[in-house]
C-alpha cells in the first residue's frame, strides 16, 4: 500500500522547509507524526519508513535545514537550538496543532531540545539512537572525516557501488539513494552537527521532558551503551527504552521488522501490521 501524498515547502523559521507527507487526512482522529532524520540522511532517505508510519498517522519527513531541498547556504544558523525551533515552526505553519515527534540521530537530538523549547501540541517523542556524547563524555563513534570525504565525493558525482566503500552493509538500493542525495547536505552545516555532538549537553533537557518518551536503542550500534542507557533512566525514570538486536546505528536499514516492533503501542497502537 503506496501511503505518499505530495512533497512540499513552507516558509517557517525564516527559511524554506521541505517536507514529504505520507497517509494524510484520513489520519485527522489522531495527532500527526513529524519524523526528523539525522546529520547526513536527506527526508527522501527515510521514505521506507515513512510508507509505514503513513499507514497509522498523517505523516511529515521533514528535510533539516543544510539538507535535501530546504534553505542551505552560509548565511543560515545551524545550531540546536534553531534548529529545534525549525520544528515547532514547521508544525505551526501548516497548521498541525498535535503530533508526535520522531527523531533519529541528531534529530533526537534535535526533537529533545524542540520539546523543551516548544511543547505547545506535542504529545510524545521517539529518540531513535541519539548520540550521548557531549562535554566531558567519550566521543561519538563515527568520525567526521566519514561525512565530509562522502559529501565531497557526492559533490563530484558518484555511484553506488562507490558509496558502497562507506556504507557496506546497505543494499543497492539504499546506496543508490545516498548517492543520488549525499551531494545536498551542506558540509558546514554537518561538521557543526558533528561538533555539537560533542559540545552540547544533550542530557540537560531529559529531566525536563514535557511529554511521554520513548528510546528506540541499536543492539549493536555502539551509540549507547548499557552505562548510558541506566543514565538516561535515573534523568527520566518515566522513560520507555526499546532495544531492537541485529541493528547499527542505522537500524531501520538494519532491522526494519524488530525497529517497527520496538515502538510497540507507544504512540497508542503497534505498527507492524
Amino acid at each position: 500500500m503506496n501511503t505518499f501524498i505530495h512533497g512540499g515547502n513552507v516558509q517557517a523559521n525564516g527559511i524554506r522547509q521541505h517536507y514529504l507527507r505520507y497517509g494524510g487526512d484520513r489520519h485527522n482522529d489522531k495527532p500527526a507524526l513529524i519524523l526528523i532524520p539525522g546529520i547526513t540522511s536527506p527526508a527522501i532517505t527515510w521514505g521506507f519508513v515513512a510508507e509505514r508510519l503513513g499507514k497509522y498517522f498523517d505523516t511529515y519527513v521533514l528535510d533539516a535545514r543544510g539538507r535535501g531541498l530546504s534553505s542551505t547556504g552560509s548565511e543560515l544558523d545551524y545550531s540546536v537550538d534553531t534548529c529545534a525551533d525549525d520544528i515547532a515552526a514547521f508544525a505551526q505553519a501548516m497548521g498541525i496543532d498535535s503530533y508526535h515527534l520522531v527523531g533519529h540521530s541528531m534529530g533526537a537530538r534535535f526533537i529533545v531540545r524542540s520539546a523543551v523549547r516548544n511543547a505547545r501540541g506535542l504529545k510524545s517523542l521517539v529518540l531513535i539512537d541519539p548520540p550521548v556524547s557531549g562535554p566531558g563524555r567519550r566521543e561519538y563513534p563515527a568520525k567526521l572525516p566519514w561525512y565530509v570525504d562522502s559529501i565531497r565525493q557526492s559533490q563530484a558525482g558518484m555511484s553506488a557501488d562507490d558509496m558502497r566503500a562507506f556504507c557496506p552493509t546497505w543494499s543497492q538500493e539504499q546506496l543508490q539513494l545516498r548517492a543520488e542525495w549525499l551531494h545536498t547536505c551542506y558540509e558546514p552545516a554537518v561538521v557543526r552537527a558533528f561538533n555539537d555532538f560533542h559540545d552540547e549537553d544533550f542530557h540537560k533537557d531529559l529531566p525536563n521532558l514535557p511529554v511521554p518518551a520513548l528510546l528506540i536503542v541499536a543492539g549493536r550500534g555502539g551509540v549507547i551503551q548499557a552505562e548510558d542507557e541506566a543514565e538516561i533512566r535515573q534523568l527520566q525514570p518515566q522513560i520507555m527504552v526499546a532495544r531492537v538486536e541485529n541493528a547499527g546505528h542505522m537500524i531501520p536499514w538494519d532491522n526494519l521488522p524488530g525497529f517497527f516492533v520496538a515502538f510497540g503501542d507507544f504512540l497508542g497502537q503497534p505498527l507492524n501490521g
